[in-house]
């Protein structure tokens, strides 16, 4: 008997290190000590020293059962990228430039080919964000996961001067809110999205025209990472007063986080195409609207609080930076909360 018979394979282990350093070297910043390989990551603190009181920032997420996709269209190469996504734009809505990034990987059996395939949309995402991939750990559990299984989480590291923290609390009355188009479902409300279409090989590959590719493809594209918009916004020279990521919870829960108390978001549901992925969600599933938006984002991954001043330097900014942008509502007073409309 040895390890290998037992259902954890070294070897296999050793192989997907191997074919993963590639894509982990793309990733490096100028800031990262050491190799691949080591026992941790090391990152230099230089890239705080010009900031009077500079801040870390963290921020941990995983995927979800969207990986169920993934799984049943054997395409593993983008799913790192929402991993990422889902950390980075947390990091991002406090004022934050994420510095680095690790990843954990379980699986049921290690498949290097499959495993260096998750950690390239991995490395993908961080390029995408400016962060380095300095580390992670691929993790099999023979006997608790299935075989072909895996499931994939990670965090993030960042750093801000605690003066440029996005905090929410200077929000007022008046103020403009600005949308930044997502592009799609992103990674939260699959287990609804589940329930509603059949999760099946041939019903992934159905070609929708209105979706203009497959279900699979339209329901697999990646999270937009919003760390280079929202960097253009600052450099532009605006002011972020508040921002949410449009995560689980949707409208409801997430642009209230940014809010101070007695001011209250107002968000046009017509100032803005909503993708036609919800609306078939919404008629397929014969969900209630309320609900869509209490789960999704609707097209929105990121909302923004700007002066009225700022609004057009802000959506050229976003524009800039290779984003949709849209002025979708204001700021008011009363009761902390969001109303559509």
């Amino acid at each position: 008997m040895d390890y290998r018979k037992a259902g954890v394979d070294i070897e296999a282990g050793y192989q997907s290190v191997e074919l993963m350093k590639t894509y982990v070297r793309q990733t490096q910043r100028a800031e990262v000590l050491g190799g691949i390989g080591g026992f941790s990551g090391a990152f230099s603190a230089s890239a705080l020293k010009d900031m009077e009181k500079p801040v870390l920032l963290s921020g941990t997420d995983g995927v979800g059962t969207k990986l169920k996709l993934a799984f049943l269209l054997d395409r593993h190469d983008t799913i790192g990228i929402d991993c990422v996504a889902m950390c980075v734009n947390d990091v991002a809505c406090a004022g934050g430039e994420p510095l680095f990034f690790l990843d954990y990987i379980a699986c049921g059996k290690n498949y290097p080919e499959k495993i260096a395939s998750i950690v390239k949309g991995v490395a993908e995402g961080c390029k995408q964000a400016g962060a380095a991939l300095v580390g992670g750990e691929t993790a099999e559990h023979p006997g608790l996961m299935p075989e072909e299984e895996y499931d994939l989480a990670g965090f993030a590291v960042g750093v801000a001067d605690e003066k440029n923290l996005i905090t929410g609390a200077d929000i007022r009355e008046g103020d403009a809110l600005i949308g930044i188009a997502s592009s799609g479902v992103h990674s939260n409300g699959f287990s609804l999205v589940r329930s509603v279409f059949e999760m099946t090989r041939e019903s992934l590959d159905t070609y929708y025209e209105e979706l203009h590719g497959t279900l699979g493809e339209t329901l697999l594209t990646p999270t937009i990472i919003y760390v280079k918009a929202l960097k253009a916004v600052k450099d532009a020279g605006v002011t972020i007063k508040g921002a949410s990521h449009i995560t689980g919870g949707g409208f409801y829960e997430n642009i209230p986080r940014m809010l101070p108390e007695g001011v209250r978001a107002v968000v046009k549901k017509d100032s803005y195409q909503v993708p036609p992925i919800f609306r078939l969600l919404q008629e397929r599933g014969n969900i209630e609207e309320k609900v869509m938006y209490n789960t999704y984002n609707m097209g929105l991954g990121m909302v923004l609080a700007v002066d009225p001043a700022d609004v057009e330097r802000t959506m050229e900014a976003v524009r800039a930076a290779g984003e949709a942008a849209y002025l979708v509502g204001n700021c008011v007073s009363g009761e902390k909360g969001v109303d559509l409309c």
